[in-house]
């Protein structure tokens, strides 16, 4: 596990690395505002001894390391809120990684089971004043910690965007099951969006409505927005998927008609053959005594008779259009 500290106020900024969480023993009251982000977390006993030292719950521990079935919610506890979501990361197994966040009245947690979302962003916004970090309070860091991974749902969902893009022609044209299985490949990626946008939805909502002394009014605001985009993700989502099960259908209609085509041809020249079948086997049985055996020239009227059957029957079928 990795640990970094980020403090800042009004007058300046300041920035740790420590490598044991017995290093943040001290930190409990901190001078403005501070973030502390616990990454890749793989040894419980160091997520133990930052709960002794900040005073954080055992259900909440629990929650922080079930991190993999754990999904997007809000708790409130005496004397800080616990926020859990996921950032998407294609790029993992999974796809998806996990952040717990503690807010306290000064002092901001994250953990994360994975490393990747070093939030760079807004440590610069923080450093060069940018925004408005430096002017309010660690539940508006928190606020700008969701709608940064918020940010990397809609870079997600555009690049799904293009992808179906390209999957609507690949439809009319592919039958193989490369295509299947590209497709299918994002429609999985799409589901663990849903699973990681829609709950989120559900604690944003909860954070707005949530009568805590630890959010600002001033905070309001920048929660409904945030609300907004979680909607306007999660919609994009479903409309996609929906999108993605229609470009199926497509393709299986693509193929059927391909098949029937060719179930038509063949059964048509199934048809035709019949007739010619009949033919050649009636004059195929070995009988002594059968007409125009011993004609001359009755094997050429026999192949002339199939012929014009032959043509006949296909005339017939292009008037009918059958072909």
């Amino acid at each position: 596990m990795t640990l970094s500290i980020t403090g800042y106020d009004a007058a300046g900024v300041w920035t740790q690395n420590l490598s044991k969480s017995e290093q943040l023993t001290g930190w409990e009251k901190p001078a403005g505002i501070t973030w502390i982000q616990a990454e890749n977390i793989d040894k419980p006993e160091e997520v133990n001894r930052m709960a002794e030292i900040f005073g954080i719950h055992p259900l909440t521990v629990e929650d922080i390391l079930d991190h993999t079935h754990q999904r997007p919610k809000v708790e409130e506890f005496e004397n800080y809120l616990f926020v859990t979501f996921k950032a998407v990361n294609f790029e993992t197994d999974s796809g998806l990684s996990h952040i717990s966040m503690i807010i306290t009245g000064d002092m901001v947690l994250t953990f994360q089971d994975k490393g990747g979302n070093d939030f760079e962003t807004i440590k610069r916004r923080i450093m060069n004043k940018a925004g408005r970090h430096r002017r309010m309070g660690a539940d508006y860091l928190a606020y700008t910690i969701i709608d940064t991974v918020v940010d990397e749902y809609f870079i997600s969902i555009d690049t799904f965007g293009s992808e179906i893009e390209v999957f609507e022609d690949r439809a009319l044209t592919e039958k193989d099951e490369t295509f299947i299985k590209d497709i299918q490949g994002v429609k999985r990626k799409l589901l663990k969006m849903r699973r990681a946008v829609w709950p989120l939805r559900e604690s944003i909502f909860m954070l707005m409505r949530l009568e805590s002394n630890l959010l600002n009014n001033d905070l309001d605001p920048f929660l409904k927005d945030l609300y907004d985009h979680v909607i306007q993700a999660a919609e994009t989502v479903d409309t996609y998927r929906e999108l993605i099960a229609g470009i199926m259908e497509i393709n299986m209609t693509v193929v059927s008609n391909r098949l029937n085509q060719v179930m038509k041809v063949l059964t048509i020249i199934s048809t035709i053959f019949i007739p010619l079948t009949f033919i050649v086997g009636v004059y195929g049985m070995n009988f002594t005594f059968m007409p125009e055996l011993d004609y001359a020239p009755a094997y050429f009227i026999v192949w002339g008779v199939m012929f014009c059957i032959a043509i006949g029957m296909i005339i017939f079928f292009k008037r009918r259009k059958w072909i």
